[in-house]
């Protein structure tokens, strides 16, 4: 493949809170910005995987007031102009479209690459080479590429990519867009095996994205350009207050990719690189069980944080408790989480609606304790 011009620029979505993380993950301290995974914080993990690809200029975070200076922080060699913080959380379309919109004025031949701060991937390299040959063909025209994970079980919790044929740039074309199946449908896909997890990382140069924002969002691509128009200046942190929270709340699959795919594989230049890298979405504790299990094999399926154990006849386990010494005996599939001023404790299997204990807080007006 002809090696096309192109500039890389990362942008990061940082701006969720991780409820289902609570009581850890706080507001100015979200789940992005906690070591989950090894010594770095899982921000930080995305950014050295990335870095180098572009040099830390070209990073662009996008975030909210609540975790910047959390963020200044852990990533001190970034530029600061280049944390945005959301005045309103908007869904990731006016996200990645406002970095887009401003990108587009600097350099107009970027590339951006969109990258949720919240993921694992293992093999480093793999994902380099994958991305790589991604940022391509994004440059080399009107093109739109996915990285699509190779799913090794019928899991319910992910949106699919269904693949058609290879073309001739090396990726597969985008059929169309799934949401996260039932357990029957996802036994379809898996064994179809031209259906991949959607990984929600993204690669577009800034014109295609912009353009599409303007034929898909136009409302929304209006106020996002005005917004931009003003970087650099004195006046943008008051016009992205003023004009940001107008932009319709939408993701990018619903905003464009999943519009476009409906055109038909050869019209909307929507391409699918199926990737094998170890990638990891800890959406819950749950999947963060189940991500160190994968890697250690503990005999009795216990992952335990804590200064002192005693475990009899206990499985399955998730406990942090990392002050105190913890006996467990005769459970089962527990998640026990214990910070200085809260306690959760839940099923592996109801894991996911620990989301809800923070909606009750903030109904409640808890503020301490989000």
């Amino acid at each position: 493949m002809k090696k096309a011009k192109h500039n890389f620029y990362p942008v990061i979505l940082a701006g969720g809170r991780g409820t289902r993380f609570w009581p850890l993950s706080r507001k100015r301290r979200a789940k992005q910005l906690l070591a989950l995974d090894g010594t770095q914080t899982m921000i930080q993990q995305t950014v050295h995987r990335v870095q180098t690809l572009a040099p830390p200029s070209q990073f662009w975070i996008i975030t909210n007031g609540d975790c910047c200076g959390e963020i200044y922080k852990q990533l001190p060699r970034l530029p600061k102009k280049q944390v945005i913080a959301e005045p309103i959380g908007r869904n990731t379309a006016p996200a990645i479209g406002l970095a887009a919109f401003i990108l587009l004025r600097k350099d107009p031949d970027a590339v951006l690459g969109l990258f949720p701060s919240d993921q694992v991937i293992r093999d480093r390299d793999a994902f380099r080479k994958v991305l790589k040959q991604g940022i391509e063909i994004a440059a080399s025209g009107e093109n739109i590429v996915v990285l699509g994970i190779k799913p090794n079980r019928p899991e319910t919790g992910y949106g699919y990519i269904e693949s058609g044929d290879f073309a001739a740039n090396g990726a597969q074309r985008v059929r169309c867009f799934a949401e996260k199946p039932n357990a029957e449908k996802a036994a379809e896909f898996l064994l179809a095996g031209n259906f991949f997890w959607n990984s929600g990382m993204f690669l577009w140069s800034a014109r295609t994205l912009t353009n599409a924002l303007r034929e898909h969002l136009p409302q929304t691509a209006t106020i996002l350009e005005k917004i931009a128009a003003t970087y650099g200046t004195n006046k943008f942190a008051g016009i992205l207050r003023k004009l940001y929270p107008k932009c319709e709340n939408i993701s990018i699959d619903y905003a464009v990719l999943e519009p476009r795919s409906a055109k038909g594989a050869q019209a909307s230049n929507i391409y699918c690189l199926p990737t094998d890298f170890g990638w990891n979405d800890l959406g819950s504790w749950t999947a963060l069980h189940e991500h160190h299990t994968s890697k250690t094999t503990p005999t009795d399926g216990n992952l335990i944080a804590s200064d002192g154990i005693f475990t009899l006849h206990a499985e399955g386990n998730y406990i942090h408790a990392p002050k105190k010494f913890v006996a467990v005996i005769g459970v089962k599939d527990l998640v026990i989480v214990q910070t200085e001023d809260a306690l959760l404790i839940t099923t592996r299997a109801r894991s996911q609606d620990v989301g809800k204990v923070v909606k009750h807080l903030d109904e409640k007006k808890l503020r301490k304790l989000v």
